[in-house]
């Protein structure tokens, strides 16, 4: 019996508390967990991955001593495990099950860090986030700037496992050629599969480290010296990419068929082999690591702090100087997944059947929720459905009981264009938010929806601002029943203004503890709680995509000076919701076909709306080094339902007041679908406070510059290993 221990522990052996984890004994305490063999040939049973959490497939699970209850003589060593197919392929399992998932999920200790919802997502260090529950990492790690070296952030060094599933990989790399059961096609593919899982891992680290001690063989307990240093940015990056270029030799591009190798028959079909790494996961991921360097934070001719430390003069954290030549070579591996996907084709972006908004609506969702989609390139999940069963305390119910909500802001809704592809501006566009006064009667008003009656309305928006929050008159019936599963919204809208059905005065108030505080609702990963049908099946986390990947090759060709080909990726985008090709006249001042900068910052904007609580939005705020976006007074937004009175002995008679009361009940029973009047009021975020918003003069500030990289735990660099602290940590 024993716990997971430290870093070093896991590195190389050494006692902790009295126990020795040797490479056999974690081994052994590592496989008693993992749940489901993977298919190999034809005929096998489906991959079914889990993060750390209960097994969301019950076909020959083994726990505990049960584990080994088929080994020899009642023991059980390397060699008996790695000569066993069937042990291998739960090895193989176990690898995955120790992959990156980005919803919270669960409080329980022994999971990943990231995965507890006490810890909080990287999307609420946004603009377009807040995260009201002050029991979180969130709150009390970063709005109230106490994160420390003492203390875990949101993706933790130690504690997200990382370094387990390090040790798990090497294990099997080491040990997979004495299992004569498995030929030589399917170890070469197995191989390359935790190769990727490994430089996924190291990646994670990356984003919120830089460079970090990279380990290449496994450690017995018996050496003389441990050293594992900390390895440069450049090392860290190149030792994931050569990782990956070994399996994209490998690996097929996608699971699409039963394929043939050396005469024998493969099952390699999309059913059998769900959530696998493919070719196209790997080179996308390589895509995605080399954008990452090649960004401003690491790619750069002035380090991020103030140059003075041990990790900005050891080049830990950049690279020391800017290269173009980095741009030119993310640029290239874009090129290369693009020529693939041309040569071989299956992945697509969902497209939509009509051209509504609600059509459009429902290919965008569907890109990222539904288990079949072309779109998605790789994806870890964690149990088959996302609900309370057995104890697990699922993303979307604490989400609905406003516990644990992720608050859309007023500064996320204005990012999102009207339905004609033009770039919303408060300023600009206020006769369409609050309308005019044509013969005595209110016209004209659009801000979310253009309402002709009190039957009648038009989404006025870009269709994926209703996929990404809950907005005032969205409808709250997502239509999706198992076997019809048309996803149309329809049914009661949300009433989100002051008095209204479901926000009451929530945002008047500013409650913490609503789901509406801040004026808007949490749609995306969630989709409201009308829409728990979706919650009948798995939820799954999107790494990688095929539309992040048409922004990702947009960008790099912005970065290398091709606008108009930059401007055709992004339009690819903007055609699924049927929004038109990014124009400069139509963006507010943004010259996005003569001005580098201009177009980046365009694609910055699409990345917000259509990679909405995916990370993305944190990893561009530190990959373009966007103290702005940390440091800005974040909003909310009242909406009041407004009526003309009707009282001829009023004073206001003839004027328009506010009625602050629902419409689900009487009125909506008298026949009337909405409402139709409203306006608006913008309001500074006050009940949770950013101490970083102290800094919105002066953000380039060394106290707001140092929480671009998180502090590596103080208990791992006192090990004496070679750590290096980062800047201001």
């Amino acid at each position: 019996q024993c716990t997971l221990v430290p870093l070093a522990a896991h590195l190389h052996g050494k006692p902790q508390n009295g126990v020795l984890i040797t490479s056999h004994s974690l081994k052994i305490l590592e496989l008693m967990n993992i749940y489901k063999s993977f298919a190999r040939v034809v005929g096998a049973a489906s991959l079914c991955v889990t993060a750390a959490l209960a097994p969301a497939c019950t076909d020959d699970i083994k726990f505990g001593d049960a584990f080994i209850e088929k080994a020899p003589d009642g023991t059980l060593t390397i060699d008996s495990i790695y000569t066993d197919i069937e042990y291998v392929e739960q090895a193989l399992t176990g690898i995955y099950s120790t992959q990156y998932y980005g919803l919270p999920c669960n409080n329980n200790s022994y999971i990943p860090w990231s995965l507890n919802l006490y810890r909080g997502k990287l999307d609420a260090l946004t603009d377009l986030y807040n995260l009201n529950w002050d029991a979180t990492t969130v709150y009390n790690g970063y709005y109230q700037t106490t994160l420390s070296a003492n203390a875990n952030g949101l993706i933790a060094f130690t504690e997200d496992k990382v370094y387990v599933a390090v040790r798990r990989i090497l294990t099997f790399l080491q040990n997979i050629d004495q299992c004569e059961e498995l030929d030589d096609y399917l170890k070469a593919r197995y191989c390359a599969e935790v190769k990727c899982v490994l430089a996924s891992r190291y990646f994670d680290l990356f984003t919120v480290f830089g460079g970090v001690p990279i380990v290449e063989e496994l450690y017995q307990g018996d050496e003389e010296t441990f050293n594992q240093p900390r390895r440069t940015l450049d090392e860290t990056v190149e030792y994931m990419v050569n990782l990956l270029d070994e399996a994209i030799a490998v690996l097929p591009w996608a699971y699409d068929g039963t394929h043939t190798y050396n005469g024998v028959e493969y099952d390699e079909t999309e059913a059998n082999n769900k959530a696998r790494w493919s070719k196209a996961g790997a080179m996308a991921l390589k895509a995605k690591i080399l954008t990452f360097a090649a960004s401003p934070l690491y790619n750069n001719d002035t380090p991020y702090y103030d140059g003075s430390s041990q990790a900005e003069q050891g080049h830990y954290v950049w690279y020391g100087n800017f290269d173009q030549a980095r741009w030119e070579r993310a640029l290239q591996a874009c090129r290369d997944f693009f020529n693939a996907l041309d040569a071989n084709g299956f992945y697509h972006l969902e497209q939509a059947s009509g051209t509504t908004s609600a059509d459009y609506r429902v290919a965008y969702r569907n890109g990222y929720l539904y288990q079949k989609s072309k779109e998605v390139l790789h994806t870890t999940r964690i149990r088959d459905y996302d609900n309370w069963a057995n104890g697990f305390y699922a993303w979307s119910n604490w989400v609905h009981i406003g516990r644990n909500s992720y608050l859309p802001t007023y500064e996320y809704m204005c990012m999102f264009p009207w339905s004609d592809g033009t770039a919303f501006d408060w300023e600009r566009d206020k006769t369409k938010i609050f309308g005019t006064v044509r013969k005595g009667k209110l016209q004209g008003q659009k801000l979310f929806y253009q309402y002709t009656d009190a039957v009648s309305k038009v989404a006025s928006r870009d269709p994926r601002l209703y996929e990404n929050m809950i907005c005032n008159g969205l409808d709250a019936s997502l239509g999706w029943t198992a076997g019809a599963t048309t996803g149309v919204p329809s049914g009661n809208e949300y009433e989100l203004w002051v008095g209204g059905y479901h926000a009451g005065d929530c945002a008047l108030k500013e409650k913490r503890t609503t789901c509406y505080a801040t004026g808007f609702g949490v749609m995306k990963y969630d989709l409201g709680p009308e829409g728990a049908e979706y919650q009948r099946f798995p939820l799954q986390w999107v790494t990688l995509s095929l539309n992040e990947m048409y922004l990702m090759y947009a960008e790099c060709l912005a970065q290398t000076g091709n606008l108009a080909l930059a401007a055709d990726q992004v339009k690819v985008i903007r055609d699924r919701v049927g929004l038109k090709k990014l124009i400069s006249e139509d963006l507010s001042g943004l010259n996005v076909l003569t001005n580098k900068d201009d177009m980046i910052e365009a694609i910055l904007r699409e990345r917000a709306c259509e990679l909405g609580m995916s990370n993305n939005r944190y990893y561009d705020m530190i990959r373009y080094k966007r103290t702005d976006w940390m440091t800005k007074q974040l909003h909310g937004l009242l909406t009041y339902r407004i009526e003309l009175d009707a009282d001829p002995d009023s004073p206001t008679y003839e004027e328009y007041v506010h009625k602050n009361t629902p419409y689900i009940g009487d009125e909506k029973n008298a026949g009337n679908t909405h409402p139709v009047f409203f306006t608006y009021e913008v309001f500074p975020i006050k009940g949770v406070q950013r101490n970083l918003w102290a800094y919105e003069e002066n953000p380039n500030d060394l106290a707001v510059r140092k929480w671009f990289l998180e502090p590596f735990p103080a208990t791992e660099i006192n090990k004496g290993y070679g750590l290096i602290q980062n800047p201001g940590w």
